[in-house]
């Protein structure tokens, strides 16, 4: 198994655990490795880190938020070029964050002030800057993620993926409440290229989220279905057991457990692997 999705301290929210417990949960559940997201720090040195001292498979990013300026070419120069393997668009200051007012870094520090990230077609002034990011993360044949954006930008950006050549696109947990998109529009997405995300953390916290909800978006998904945790908060179960978790509950509703073990395993293995 490969959780491409996992939160882990130090971090500006409370975790489960620090980088070293959640890789060592990940050995004793017999995982290959992980993926290791923040939302308001580049994780790539972490990820070297723990895969250093465990000898898992670690990748680490950046996601476009507040910290680093947003939509910022020279943040994902230094992340790529210190080993990243995915850039999430913006996350938690997305402008989809703030209009469903779920969780953000200024919510908890006022003084900072509130910026919000869109790209095209939301936000056409973003154009030039999300083209070169396009452009490093072709350079680099690294994973280009969603984050949080909307179902326009989402199509968008998979526009202009095929346009420089990234053969690496991850829709981000697109039923989640940011996006919001149904089974039908992630069809859509999949279709024009790319993979699409379900997450243990939706069947546990989304709000209206039901396990059927998610069979439906995996049957639209297809073969290009991952499947990960999202998992690090204290109310939800161990990383490794979230994402088991989430191949149990999907195979309760009927989808075949084959093509669930490989969407948690090898199809996101493939995805974030270098060649």
């Amino acid at each position: 198994m490969f959780d491409s999705h996992v939160h882990a301290g130090p971090d500006v929210l409370e975790r489960i655990g620090d980088d070293a417990a959640v890789a060592r949960a990940y050995a004793l559940a017999d995982f290959s490795g992980f993926v290791l997201k923040a939302h308001y720090e580049s994780t790539v040195g972490r990820a070297h880190a723990a895969a250093r001292s465990t000898g898992q498979t670690v990748y680490g990013g950046v996601a476009l938020n507040q910290h680093c300026g947003g939509i910022n070419p020279s943040a994902v120069a230094a992340a790529l070029g210190a080993g990243g393997r995915v850039i999430w668009m913006p996350t938690a200051d997305a402008h989809t964050q703030h209009t469903a007012d779920l969780p953000r870094l200024c919510h908890q520090v006022p003084r900072i002030g509130s910026h919000t990230f869109a790209v095209p077609p939301v936000d056409e002034r973003a154009t030039e800057a999300t083209e070169a990011v396009l452009a490093l993360i072709a350079d680099h044949d690294a994973v280009l993620a969603t984050g949080h954006l909307s179902g326009d930008e989402c199509r968008w950006l998979s526009e202009r993926a095929r346009f420089y050549g990234i053969g690496r696109v991850l829709f981000t947990h697109p039923s989640y409440t940011v996006p919001g998109l149904d089974p039908s529009a992630v069809r859509a997405l999949v279709e024009g290229g790319g993979h699409a995300e379900i997450t243990t953390y939706q069947l546990l916290h989304q709000p209206g989220c039901t396990a059927a909800m998610l069979a439906r978006v995996a049957e639209a998904a297809g073969d290009r279905l991952v499947l990960s945790s999202d998992a690090g908060q204290p109310d939800s179960p161990s990383p490794p057991e979230a994402l088991m978790l989430l191949v149990e509950t999907l195979a309760a509703e009927g989808l075949d457990r084959g093509r669930l073990e490989a969407a948690a395993s090898t199809v996101p293995t493939s995805l974030f692997a270098p060649r």
